[in-house]
């Protein structure tokens, strides 16, 4: 069974389409026979993309737009819409998905903060922004489901412009889900997803093969629509070397720094690493 949203014939929309979990989730919508619009940024991997999806859609061609779209930018989200509602009239969809990653650091890189922090953060907010009240209004079943990260729930040191990027997304879509339910007659929801190590162009880092541990989009697909059948909000991926008990103990800990007062990221200090090894061992109470 699929979410009630999801019926046939409805329109689903997703940004970072062209490639991984958002080409996979677009594929799924079409196969189930949703109507879907493709967004992602002009040239050939949009194109092939959206070749793809046509061909397991129940109207083929006519079933599904490819509507190129920087997310960064207000003015391009807002004709996304538009030509969603255009084509299709009715969604039911918006997954709020295209990233990028960084390498910047807490001090370096200031045109990497920008960069990475415009697309996964300002690019959510550009969604909600545009289609929150668009589907409010239809007065119909519908999800917003935005892509954020464990990386911005437990920030690991390394790559902090990302962790701030995909934090926010988190308190973004928090935010909301407790505004749409809040809103009188309102039959939306809000859902985080939060993917695991999934095998995508962004963490294949030059590799061709998908490693053993690793899923695939897929498969964090098949997951995502299990956790909105059940009507979850934190859509929380395991994957091949990581379970959900292990993401919910490194969870615990990082919340627990700030209620012991521990220093910052204590999960990577030298001297709290005997004490998080034996909390990750330890028996849940």
């Amino acid at each position: 069974m699929a979410h009630p949203a999801l019926t046939p014939g409805r329109g689903a929309v997703i940004t970072g389409a062209a490639s991984g979990i958002g080409l996979a989730t677009a594929t799924r919508l079409a196969a189930m026979g949703l109507k879907v619009v493709l967004a992602d940024l002009p040239g050939a991997a949009l194109d092939a993309a959206a070749e793809s999806v046509a061909k397991v859609a129940k109207g083929g061609k006519a079933d599904v737009r490819a509507v190129p779209t920087d997310v960064c930018r207000h003015d391009q989200v807002a004709k996304l819409r538009e030509a969603a509602f255009a084509a299709f009239g009715d969604i039911a969809f918006v997954m709020n998905n295209a990233g990028i990653e960084a390498t910047a650091g807490s001090y370096d890189d200031y045109a990497g903060w920008e960069k990475v922090l415009s697309v996964n953060l300002w690019g959510v907010i550009n969604g909600v922004h545009e289609f929150a009240p668009a589907l409010i209004a239809q007065q119909k079943p519908a999800l917003i489901v935005n892509t954020g990260s464990k990386q911005g729930i437990t920030t690991p040191p390394g790559n902090t412009a990302y962790n701030v990027s995909k934090a926010g997304v988190k308190v973004t879509t928090e935010a909301l889900a407790h505004a749409l339910r809040n809103e009188p007659g309102c039959r939306v929801t809000a859902h985080l997803m939060i993917p695991g190590f999934v095998f995508t162009g962004m963490t294949a880092r030059g590799r061709t093969e998908k490693p053993a541990d690793a899923w695939t989009p897929e498969q964090a697909v098949d997951f995502m629509m299990e956790s909105l059948e059940r009507g979850d909000f934190y859509i929380l991926c395991p994957d091949g070397a990581v379970t959900r008990e292990m993401d919910e103990r490194r969870m615990e800990w990082a919340a627990n720094d700030i209620i012991q007062n521990r220093p910052a990221l204590s999960r990577w200090h030298p001297d709290y690493k005997d004490a998080f090894d034996a909390f990750m061992k330890a028996p849940r109470k």
